[in-house]
């Protein structure tokens, strides 16, 4: 028996690195079922009848008879696109279509229905309204599933299911409320596997993608890192950024840097500081910050985090920056900040 747990490691407050270890665990059926008589998947509420849940499980021409067309298409690691609907950050929402159908949804501008919560809606007020678990179990296809969610998890990150569909709250805990909502059906959940994991049978992982595959998705992350952080940044009153593109192909090289070098660092052994990197490419800059993850599932995920660690959240909301160049590489993640000179 293997065992390991999804968690940010490093997460003081003043720490500059974030990063997330996926584990599952494979457990033997017979001793799982002397422990609680197998798995049984409970409903904790129903499903939701309005807002983006609502969309779950729905075909693509009720999508885009509800948002109509999105305003680009990006690729995704768990084998669905994301429809973007950016044109008004308020109204910001990432759709995953996969076969034709909704399998997820990512909610974060400010007017966004996402019932039944609400954008900025008081922690206090959702534990109230809503019972949260700390296990949930699906079954699938013969297969047997456990999420165990640990105390972080339940403060920053719960993850509620009503009716057939997942819901997975982002809290800001600088503000203690709501900052984003995730709609999952339960096969997207599986492959994400965003917290801790113990089944029976099968799991469920997508195929690894080719290295033209790998560079669409990082693309499209990119793009999306952008989008949230300029909706974060609205939200709280500062300017949005501009993209960068000499400054993004500096952050995609100490991504990819981190990867093959396999040091998770702001200073790199070959190319130095990030001022080094700047300098190299030169970027003409008055001041620049630089934020960096690792393993989170999607660029979702990632700047969730970043917004919940004192240190990235500072940067993402930094009043001075002007500019942005974001870079993955798989599951490595870097923006740089920078305000250019004028």
């Amino acid at each position: 028996m293997t065992i390991g747990f999804y968690a940010s490691i490093n997460e003081n407050d003043d720490n500059e690195v974030l990063i997330t270890d996926e584990h599952t665990l494979e457990i033997n059926e017979s001793l799982y079922q002397n422990q609680e008589n197998g798995f049984q998947e409970t409903t904790t509420s129903e499903r939701p009848t309005s807002g983006m849940g609502l969309l779950i499980g729905q075909d693509l021409a009720y999508l885009k008879g509800i948002l109509g067309e999105p305003q680009r298409i990006d690729e995704s690691l768990y084998g669905y696109q994301w429809y973007i609907y950016n044109i008004d950050y308020s109204r910001y929402v990432q759709v995953g279509v996969e076969d034709n159908k909704v399998v997820t949804v990512f909610a974060i501008g400010e007017d966004v229905d996402v019932s039944p919560f609400k954008m900025g809606q008081p922690i206090e007020e959702i534990f109230n309204k809503h019972f949260i678990d700390t296990n949930i179990d699906i079954d699938y296809k013969g297969n047997s599933y456990r999420f165990e969610l640990n105390d972080t998890d339940l403060n920053i990150r719960p993850l509620i299911k009503l009716g057939d569909v997942f819901v997975q709250l982002y809290i800001d805990k600088f503000t203690g409320s709501l900052s984003s909502v995730r709609f999952l059906n339960d096969v997207t959940l599986i492959k994400q596997r965003p917290y801790e994991l113990g089944y029976t049978g099968e799991l469920i992982e997508e195929e690894e993608p080719t290295e033209e595959a790998w560079r669409l998705i990082e693309e499209g992350t990119e793009k999306e890192l952008l989008d949230i952080t300029n909706v974060m940044r609205l939200r709280h009153n500062v300017k949005t950024l501009e993209w960068d593109q000499e400054t993004s192909e500096v952050a995609y090289n100490h991504s990819k840097d981190m990867s093959d070098s396999n040091d998770f660092s702001h200073t790199s052994k070959k190319f130095g500081s990030l001022s080094d990197r700047l300098e190299a490419a030169n970027v003409a800059y008055k001041s620049a910050g630089e934020n960096i993850a690792a393993n989170y599932p999607d660029g979702p995920a990632v700047a969730e985090g970043w917004l919940n660690s004192k240190g990235h959240r500072e940067s993402l909301l930094n009043e001075e920056f002007t500019h942005l160049g974001v870079g993955v590489y798989q599951k490595y993640y870097t923006q740089n900040f920078i305000r250019k000179t004028e």
